[in-house]
């Protein structure tokens, strides 16, 4: 099944309180990978006239999605959000697999995969999943008393003091003036700007063990900022039109997000092939043709400019989008896809050079593109707010990677003697003068070290995560755990059982008796193992692309739903169902159907499958009663969703399949 569907916000909180409490961890998330600040060092900074607690963020792309991934961004130290791009064509087709970062960083997913309706909740069910973790101390940190967007103090006026916890959200939209000025679209970020009664609703789900924090002032105003993606071809005049319209109409501070084919396919051939060594990367000459001109963008931005100050508003630009080029690899089937990683981070570079040079006047700049622990002090320095990144955080160690981007930020600030962001950007390399001036300088000296760098060349990146020839099975594999951090939405995780050798029979099923006959042997070997929470799975395909065995932890592990519905609608393998309540499991094995329910207090199991409804003896597995009267029983399956269902149950882990089943209250 690869659509996803959200968690319910009860559900969220369940899951980080007693995860929090029991293992020390939040959606998988070690606490000591946790965000709190850095002693001494101020990393705030101001984005369109809102204050941040870091500079860092996630890009607009699958770590901005879903509820639990802000708030693994968040929890890592992210403080500008950057939400999944969204747009009136809200039902794509997008191929699965989707994403390969096993080098430099390719996928075919370029917007998101909920509804407009359903993105709009998870990002209001985001923020106010925030202020319940901030309020409650499990993370450190206060909530916030006010509104996010009232009383916002516009460019050039006073922001209220730092604090490590100060979080923006950063809506994304795309791709042309007709969707973006769509009822539908109007109305999304409309209640982007005053989810009231979004939030009302939410509100209301808030009892029992979290009714201590339904009256909290929850900011309503979730963001009014607005990055518009320039992709598809998306040219000067509509891209004016559609800020015009987002400054004007909507009331809206934009950042414009600009394509690396404004370098021009002759400096990015030279960049990606000459330098960097590249040269299976074959570009995609139509995108050069069709997007934004380099003169034409000089021409434009000046002139937005002036017209978000005459509407009180603000305005910047982001460098870059992906870079369409053609597909040379098997993982996708379509013609084209797009590049990020290592090159990409040179090339927005080059580009940022390039335009900063030509640029008139100054502007508030953000930079994506190859962002990692290693570089993200240098883009700092050269006065990029935010600084995101992608490609990195879907690499083995996922959202704990975040925790040493910051690290390496606040070092570098200790080793110049810079208390806050500022006179980190003055002082990096001895720029002085004011913060935007000490950027432009450390922009030509940054950008050749970045150019020269072999870190970002094809030698660096041309290796791929190693298979070792093994097939992945229902239990059992080499425990590497690579593919729970890797997957952005939480979907993989561990969980117990008991190692076991089981010789059993199976019972050839007679009116007057059953028979016993041979049957066979289940062997787990080891007690730590993998599953998959398959409603919030899109099948992109990451964690295969780490996973040393092959088969995809996406396919040949158990897939849990969260509920009947969306279990019976799954046409996959290995799909199961929990019914807490009921104590029924149900489960899909070899493209079969079968359901177990048991009563320990009774010692008693009823196994149904397609051919027979049996009742069985829980504590020595013997056939009681049976319907029909003839039959063949295979007792594999029953066995399988037996111990799949006390071994989910467990709970030493914490995690989707089991948390509504959990009685312990946090």
């Amino acid at each position: 099944m690869a659509e996803l569907v959200p968690i319910p916000l009860p559900l969220l909180l369940r899951r980080a309180f007693l995860e929090f409490s029991r293992e020390g961890k939040i959606f998988d998330l070690p606490a000591n990978k946790f965000f709190r600040g850095i002693p001494g060092l101020d990393l705030s900074v101001e984005f369109h006239g809102h204050r941040a607690g870091t500079p860092l963020g996630p890009a607009a792309g699958p770590h901005g999605q879903l509820a639990q991934n802000i708030a693994l961004s968040w929890l890592g130290g992210a403080r500008i959000i950057e939400l999944k791009t969204v747009q009136i064509l809200d039902e794509l087709k997008i191929p699965r697999p989707c994403i390969d970062a096993a080098n430099v960083g390719y996928n075919v997913e370029w917007s998101q995969e909920l509804k407009l309706e359903q993105s709009l909740r998870e990002y209001v069910k985001a923020a106010m999943l925030l202020e319940i973790l901030k309020a409650s101390q499990l993370a450190g940190g206060t909530a916030c008393p006010t509104n996010a967007c009232s009383g916002l103090p516009l460019v050039g006026q006073a922001v209220s003091p730092a604090n490590p916890s100060d979080t923006v959200f950063d809506m994304s939209v795309g791709y042309n003036l007709e969707g973006i000025r769509s009822p539908r679209v109007r109305s999304w970020i409309a209640s982007m700007r005053n989810a009231a009664p979004i939030i009302d609703e939410l509100r209301a789900e808030l009892a029992g063990e979290f009714q201590q924090y339904r009256d909290l002032p929850f900011p309503t105003c979730i963001s009014d900022t607005v990055s518009l993606s320039t992709f598809h071809g998306c040219p000067a005049g509509e891209i004016e039109g559609i800020v015009t319209f987002l400054l004007v109409e909507m009331g809206c501070h934009v950042c414009i997000k600009l394509n690396p084919t404004l370098l021009g396919k002759e400096e990015v051939v030279h960049l990606l092939h000459d330098v960097l060594g590249y040269r299976e990367i074959e570009l995609h000459p139509p995108a050069f043709e069709n997007d934004l001109q380099f003169d034409e963008a000089l021409d434009l931005v000046p002139r937005l400019q002036r017209l978000a100050r005459r509407h009180g508003r603000s305005l910047s630009l982001k460098f870059t989008n992906t870079l369409v080029v053609k597909n040379h690899k098997q993982v996708f089937g379509d013609e084209v896809m797009y590049m990020s990683g290592a090159p990409l981070h040179v090339l927005a570079m080059n580009l940022v050079r390039k335009f900063r040079a030509r640029m008139p006047e100054p502007i508030p700049i953000s930079f994506s593109g190859g962002i990692d622990a290693h570089n993200m002090a240098a883009a700092v320095a050269m006065n990029f707010v935010p600084v995101t990144t992608c490609t990195d955080l879907l690499r083995p160690g996922g959202y704990a990677r975040l925790s040493r981007y910051l690290d390496n930020l606040g070092a570098e600030m200790q080793r110049v003697g810079a208390s806050n962001i500022a006179e980190f950007v003055q002082r990096y390399r001895g720029q002085g003068g004011d913060v935007h001036t000490a950027g432009l300088r450390n922009t030509p000296i940054l950008v050749a070290e970045a150019t020269a760098n072999p870190r970002y060349a094809w030698e660096r990146n041309k290796g791929t995560p190693r298979k070792i020839g093994s097939k992945l099975w229902l239990y059992d594999c080499t425990n590497c755990d690579k593919c729970v951090p890797v997957c952005p939405n939480d979907a993989n995780f561990a969980y117990e059982t008991l190692p076991v050798t089981i010789e059993y029979d199976n019972f050839e099923l007679m009116p007057d008796g059953v028979r016993r006959i041979p049957g066979g042997v289940l062997r787990i070997v080891k007690a730590h193992q993998l599953a998959n929470y398959a409603d919030a799975c899109n099948e992109c395909g990451n964690c295969d692309i780490f996973c040393p065995e092959d088969g995809g932890p996406q396919v040949e592990k158990p897939r849990f739903f969260g509920s009947r519905e969306t279990y019976d609608a799954d046409a996959g393998a290995n799909a199961f169902y929990i019914d807490w309540d009921a104590r029924t499991i149900h489960g899909t094995l070899e493209c079969r159907r079968y359901s177990l329910a048991i009563d320990p207090a009774a010692d008693r199991a009823w196994f149904h499958s397609a051919d027979a409804q049996v009742e069985i003896r829980l504590s020595d597995n013997e056939v009681l009663s049976w319907q029909p009267a003839t039959g063949r029983l295979d007792m594999l399956p029953y066995l399988k969703l037996k111990l799949l269902m006390e071994s989910i149950g467990d709970p030493r882990h914490v995690h989707f399949a089991n948390v509504a089943g959990l009685q312990e209250k946090p």
